[in-house]
């Protein structure tokens, strides 16, 4: 290989890894504490994003049953998942996650990316019971 071809792809290395890292593009991650105001309610950020395009980076809680397109995304690792029977007891540092296709499990404590709609407000799935006031749907997932 000639210098000067190894200087220029040498340079573009870095700018395809930053490019790569992210399959949304340069999209910043949306933090999860972006989403509430301090009192609970939705944040103009959240309401702003709400229908849109998101990527998001956490955890993913333990699924609560095999081969399901559903699972939690959590801020911090959690071993088991966190479960909510309302609305009221809704953590504000988990999304809901919505899968395009059946999930493949990543270890609880393996970071993820997660790009999909934002949706929110109070929705129940009918199958599982879980009640959620932030979710992503159509998403996709992989190791950050």
């Amino acid at each position: 290989m000639h210098r000067r071809k190894f200087i220029a792809l040498s340079a573009a290395i870095p700018a395809s890894l930053a490019l790569g890292a992210s399959r949304a593009g340069a999209e910043e991650p949306v933090r999860m504490r972006e989403l509430y105001n301090a009192d609970g309610s939705f944040s103009d950020f959240a309401l702003e994003k709400a229908d849109k395009h998101v990527l998001l980076e956490g955890f993913m809680a333990p699924p609560l049953k095999a081969e399901s397109r559903f699972f939690v995304l959590t801020k911090i690792p959690m071993s088991v998942c966190p479960f909510c029977d309302s609305e009221a007891d809704w953590p504000r540092d988990i999304v809901s996650i919505y899968a395009r296709d059946i999930i493949t499990v990543t270890p609880f404590n393996v970071p993820i990316a997660v790009e999909g709609t934002l949706k929110i407000g109070t929705y129940t799935d009918e199958e599982m019971g879980f009640v959620s006031r932030v979710r992503v749907i159509d998403a996709a997932h992989w190791r950050a």
